[in-house]
Order: C-alpha cells, then sequence, then structure tokens
C-alpha cells in the first residue's frame, strides 16, 4: 500500500481528500508563502515548494500531495487577505465581477514530480458595502484565497462557477486523481 501525505493543514483540502477515499498523513509544510512573488504562476510554484519541504520528512515510497490557490481579478493576484480592510477591498473589487481561481497542485514520491494548475472562472454577484461587511464579519474570509469560501456562507456570493467547483475549494479532485494514476494509485479502482 502506498502510503499518501497531504502537505496542508487547510480544513478544506484534508476535507476533500477524506472524501474521495483518500487515507492521508497531515503533515503542513509550514512554508512562508509570501516569499514568492504575487504572479498567476505563484500556486504551482508554493505547491511544488510545499512539497519539496515535506518530502524529506517520510520514508522512500510515500507520495506527496500539495497544493496552494490564489484568484486573479482584473491582472491582480489576491491571495489571503492580511486584515478585515483587505479582505473588504479584496471583495470589492471581485463582485459584479468574473475572477479566475487557479490552485496549483503537485503531487511528488520516488524521485518524480509533477505540478500541473487548474483554473476556474467564478462570477460573483454584485454586493453592497454592507454585504460585504457582514460577510467579513462571519470570519470566513481570513484564511481564504481572494477572501471568500464557496463552500461555506461565501456561496451566497458566487453566481457561476465555469470549470471544477472543488478548484475553486482549493483542490481539483479530477485532476489530482489523474496526476495520482501515474504514481500507481487509481482512486476508480
Amino acid at each position: 500500500m502506498i502510503r499518501l501525505v497531504l502537505a496542508s493543514a487547510s480544513p478544506r483540502r484534508i476535507e476533500l481528500t477524506r472524501r474521495i477515499g483518500l487515507d492521508c498523513v497531515i503533515d503542513p509544510a509550514g512554508i512562508d508563502e509570501g516569499a514568492v512573488a504575487p504572479s498567476p504562476d505563484a500556486a504551482a510554484v508554493l505547491s511544488r515548494r510545499k512539497a519539496e519541504a515535506v518530502a524529506p520528512r517520510h520514508p522512500p515510497g510515500t507520495v506527496i500531495i500539495a497544493a496552494d490557490t490564489l484568484v486573479v481579478c482584473g491582472g491582480r493576484v489576491l491571495g489571503k487577505p492580511k486584515g478585515e480592510e483587505e479582505a473588504f477591498s479584496m471583495l470589492r473589487a471581485l463582485a459584479g465581477r468574473t475572477h479566475t481561481v487557479l490552485t496549483g497542485v503537485t503531487v511528488a514520491g520516488d524521485g518524480r514530480t509533477l505540478t500541473r494548475t487548474e483554473a476556474a472562472d467564478v462570477t460573483m454577484r454584485p454586493l453592497t458595502g454592507r454585504q460585504i461587511r457582514a460577510y467579513i464579519a462571519t470570519g470566513e474570509p481570513m484564511d481564504k484565497a481572494g477572501a471568500y469560501g464557496i463552500q461555506e456562507r461565501g456561496a451566497l456570493l458566487v453566481e457561476r462557477v465555469d470549470g471544477d467547483f472543488y478548484n475553486v475549494m482549493g483542490l481539483p479532485l479530477c485532476l489530482l486523481a489523474k496526476m495520482l494514476q501515474d504514481f500507481g494509485v487509481d482512486l476508480l479502482c
């Protein structure tokens, strides 16, 4: 049996891996995500760095899964907000517009590393300042790229998703399944 490690402390990623039957050891990478300049490639770069940070802590034959998600709106890269005012600014920029959610996924093991990026376009409904403040008051935006989480109350902000819904949650499951197949893990058999 192949030992799987999820290099993440994200409750959403942990939940999603469990939903599809993956029994992963949870080992957060603990890297400085701010050390990578904001760019559309940052999600892939950070997912790879997370996998590289965790891999030496595990025995040969282990397969590491790592991911990082960011939001791009009007050419601006949005990570996790540093405070409520930044969350407000992000949500104000996203309201009534379509933006792209990018998730970099890395699977590594036995001297091989695959990194891929999944994209989904998300259209957010128009929001008033009062609605944005009320959403921020829930606390949901503070640990999420783009300052919202589609799987919770943030679902009320989203009108449409074009692409993998799970990508917007932070882990594109179909892409992950295809990548794991290259490492001898077939989730359908």
